[in-house]
């Protein structure tokens, strides 16, 4: 360090530095998506803490030039930590250890900054039990207020996407705050530095917050653009129901016409020809024909089209398919949410059934009925076969590119949420439960 500070004051403790270290690191793990199961989580962090510690007292032994290795050192443990106490990838890993990094040494600087200020770094020994506790104080103050804040930028139940360009940015503000708040530290002969003790905290912990309230805000853009992203993608998504509902809807029309006329021509040709076998015929023929013709009648020709165009899937692929629905309770929602949230959760009914080798298990049921001020959809299909959940609980997608899937139930929860409902998920006994509760 320069040797012109004047009133120059201790340096923050090794001790110190690493609780700090490693409680910014146990915050993130409690706030990001974790992959891993947590018995695996708590013994990374309980290894994590001696690890941090143990590096920071080896960077205190080692000559001033090991400085910057020395720091790097600890932002590698606290990679370690968060990599595998969470199963991020490298890059994710690594965007989320130099966040861990900026708020250490934000916590790190302003105990310290508080303890010079109270003078109690001048005489420990008297002061040790009230610096304990201002220790503890302000440690649980801050990272909680962190995780309070933080909480709300990650998403718990997803990985962090930490895209090239917005991990070489973080890099390069952490770089930036990292070398600013330490800079006074290494020459004074700068319009940056601070020349006196008290001062150089001062620098060093501001430095530190705006650098944390930039990583803050960066984060809050990128979820909101990944946000947008999604939304589109599900606005999308139900422009292609509603475009399937119209194509669906046409082909029926289409097809009851030509049963009606075929009724029509099976009647004369019934009239002119007489034998028995010929009867028996015709009369297989107009069975075939009465059910091609046949269509569902809920009592609203959204909810209409739909049933009459995923029964005949199921028919297509051997599954019995039974509804009992009052179409009328539809009666506020809009053709294309209408035919989004029943083509969503039929589809998906569908595909999940369709993998089931017993054909008497591949069952689906739908109903749609009134319950006191509430209409509800539920939509159950037989599944046998172990679910994938994350670690929250969740179900995840079973297809192979997840990225590209799984935008079917968050398009149902984002129709329900528009009309002031809730969707729920729930399994028993090889049922897969989808329900979605909407007031009237």
């Amino acid at each position: 360090m320069s040797t012109t500070i004047t009133n120059a004051l201790p340096d923050i403790p090794r001790l110190c530095t690493g609780i700090c270290e490693w409680l910014a690191c146990v915050v993130y793990l409690l706030i990001i998506y974790r992959r891993v199961p947590l018995r695996r989580t708590i013994a990374v962090g309980l290894i994590g803490l001696p690890a941090m510690i143990a590096i920071q007292y080896f960077d205190g032994v080692m000559p001033i030039w090991f400085w910057i290795i020395g720091m790097l050192l600890a932002f590698a443990g606290m990679w370690a930590i968060i990599l595998f106490g969470t199963g991020t990838g490298k890059r994710e890993g690594m965007y989320i250890a130099a966040r861990a990094f900026v708020l250490a040494e934000l916590v790190a600087s302003l105990h310290w900054q508080l303890v010079m200020f109270l003078n109690l770094g001048e005489n420990p020994e008297r002061a040790q039990l009230f610096s304990l506790l201002l220790l503890v104080v302000t440690y649980a103050a801050c990272f909680t207020v962190a995780w309070l804040i933080e909480r709300g930028n990650f998403a718990n139940d997803a990985p962090t996407v930490a895209t090239a360009q917005l991990a070489i940015g973080t890099g390069a503000i952490t770089i930036m705050t990292f070398a600013m708040s330490n800079l006074s530290f290494v020459s004074t002969n700068t319009p940056f530095s601070g020349t006196v003790g008290q001062e150089v905290f001062y620098i060093r912990t501001l430095v530190d917050f705006c650098g944390f309230a930039i990583l803050y805000a960066q984060q809050e853009q990128a979820r909101r653009m990944e946000a947008s992203a999604e939304l589109a993608s599900i606005n999308a998504q139900l422009e292609s129901q509603h475009q399937e509902y119209l194509a669906s809807k046409e082909n029926i029309e289409s097809i009851g016409r030509l049963a009606h006329d075929l009724k029509h021509q099976i009647a004369a040709l019934r009239a002119e020809v007489d034998p028995e076998h010929a009867a028996a015929g015709f009369e297989q023929l107009e069975a075939s024909v009465a059910q091609a013709s046949a269509q569902q009648h809920s009592g609203n020709p959204v909810l209409d089209v739909i049933l009459t165009t995923k029964m005949r899937t199921c028919a297509d692929r051997g599954i019995t398919l039974t509804a009992v629905a009052d179409g009328k309770l539809l009666k506020g929602m809009s053709s294309m949410d209408i035919a989004s949230l029943f083509g969503n959760a039929l589809d998906n009914a569908i595909e999940a059934t369709s993998k089931l080798p017993d054909p008497q298990q591949r069952l689906i049921r739908l109903a749609l009925y009134g319950q006191g001020q509430f209409t509800v959809i539920r939509v159950e299909n037989y599944y046998d076969s172990a679910l994938k959940k994350d670690s929250t609980g969740a179900l995840r997608t079973t297809k192979r590119d997840s990225s590209r899937h799984g935008f079917g139930v968050k398009s149902i929860r984002h129709i329900a949420m528009q009309y002031g409902g809730e969707v729920t998920i729930r399994t028993e006994d090889h049922w897969f439960v989808l329900t979605v509760l909407l007031p009237r």
